[in-house]
């Protein structure tokens, strides 16, 4: 929950290195964030005409709407990296895709994973300085630049062309996972071992991702932003997506016991936006550094614990959560469209 990044400096924060060391839990929130695209638009039969361009306006005022509340949450100084403002910028460079079929979109997401890392190097390299483009810097630099998050959202949207409702599709969506993933972290391991690669990108993370080097284009470590890390994340998404569907097709009765799990997914911008609001009064007015390596387990359990039983007693009273109510209403406006 706590992901996505806006540093000035392009440096990884140090919580990142830690609670999201694998950089899989945001990669799969990007994958789900452009499935519910394709939802708003219309997912069996693409809305058309007037519904259509209300369609529209409603990811456009969405995405408008994470960028207001993904500012005011930096502004809070929590040293947490947002990652609803590159959810925003995403949204819209994304939309004019969504009428487009499974096919053409997972073509264009395997495309945009192969070419926009080592665009996005090139920039970095020879692009200007992000204090003198902000645009640039924040479509390039820091640890989650929307340069190289958008084929995660366009991979959402492919899945959710497709033809969901048997299990030979959770399946081969599972399989198909397992094999972007190998592909994704097999083929980074077997480059840095069978090419003349410096020993310093064999190391942790620490060791080289600052580096401006060709050879950090081979890794797929966590936040590493190259299309080896791409592949690998959006296979694992794939991975936990099939598993869910498969789980709830086997385990009817699973549900019940899920149902906190649940009950914070169909709330999720407001349990992302306590999170944020949590740690910021626990770092000013408690004065706990809530990121704090040697805390941050049982503040981890804290915020589960407080955030699921906070979804569970609200969901018993409202049908979604207040950050969903006021989304959904800014997102009314979209009817005035004609």
């Amino acid at each position: 929950m706590l992901g996505g990044a806006d540093n000035p400096n392009g440096e990884l924060p140090s919580y990142i290195t830690g609670a999201d060391t694998l950089g899989r839990s945001s990669a799969l929130f990007a994958v789900l964030a452009g499935f519910s695209i394709i939802l708003i638009t219309g997912r069996k039969a693409r809305k058309s005409g007037e519904a259509g361009r209300q369609a529209v306006a409603r990811v456009a005022i969405r995405a408008l709407v994470l960028l207001a509340i993904g500012s005011i949450l930096t502004r809070l100084g929590t040293g947490i990296a947002v990652i609803l403002k590159t959810y925003g910028i995403c949204f819209l460079l994304v939309l004019p895709l969504y009428r487009r079929s499974a096919q053409q979109l997972g073509l264009l997401a395997a495309g945009t994973a192969l070419v926009l890392p080592q665009m996005r190097f090139l920039l970095k390299l020879f692009g200007p300085e992000g204090s003198l483009n902000p645009v640039f810097d924040f479509m390039v630099h820091g640890a989650y630049p929307a340069m190289t998050w958008v084929p995660f959202v366009i991979a959402g949207m492919a899945i959710a062309r497709l033809s969901l409702n048997t299990q030979a599709m959770h399946w081969r969506l599972g399989l198909e996972g397992v094999a972007l993933a190998v592909l994704g972290y097999g083929g980074s391991w077997l480059a840095l071992r069978l090419l003349p690669v410096p020993a310093v990108f064999r190391e942790p993370l620490d060791s080289w991702w600052y580096l401006d080097s060709p050879w950090s284009l081979l890794v797929a470590a966590p936040h590493s932003e190259t299309t080896f890390s791409i592949l690998g994340n959006t296979g694992c998404a794939m991975i936990v997506l099939a598993a869910c569907w498969l789980a709830m097709d086997g385990l009817p009765h699973l549900r019940k016991l899920v149902w906190p799990i649940i009950a914070v997914g169909s709330m999720s911008l407001t349990a992302y936006v306590l999170h944020i609001v949590g740690v910021a009064y626990l770092e000013r007015i408690m004065g706990i550094d809530a990121l704090e390596e040697d805390g941050s387990l049982s503040v981890l359990f804290g915020f589960v614990v407080v955030i699921s039983t906070f979804a569970v007693l609200w969901l018993r009273a409202f049908q979604r959560g207040p950050m969903e109510v006021l989304m959904g209403r800014i997102t009314d406006l979209a009817h005035h469209i004609r």
